[in-house]
């Protein structure tokens, strides 16, 4: 029979390899990172998204500046649409 305190030690090896594992495959994934400004109603926000490519990258930071910039489903739709202002990526 394991002893519980056994059991214990394991339990929290598992579970440390398995986040280990998660932070490892995010880390992993991202490999563009681009920071967009994106004008919409008069205001300007910069947002920053990281993603495997550089499409991806660039849409993610447009969505979480439109976030900020609009008012509702219309406005994300037609801020989305817009064009940024500007934008840098590195990979």
């Amino acid at each position: 029979m394991v002893p519980p305190s056994m059991r214990t030690i394991v339990g929290i090896l598992v579970g440390a390899a398995f986040v280990g594992a998660m932070i490892y495959a995010v880390v992993a994934q991202s490999r563009v990172e681009c920071e967009v400004c994106v004008a919409f109603h008069g205001r300007t926000v910069c947002r920053t998204s990281a993603a495997v490519d550089r499409e991806d990258a660039i849409s993610g930071a447009v969505a979480a500046a439109c976030a900020v910039l609009s008012g509702g489903v219309t406005d994300g739709i037609q801020c989305s649409r817009t064009p940024p202002r500007s934008q840098t990526c590195s990979e």
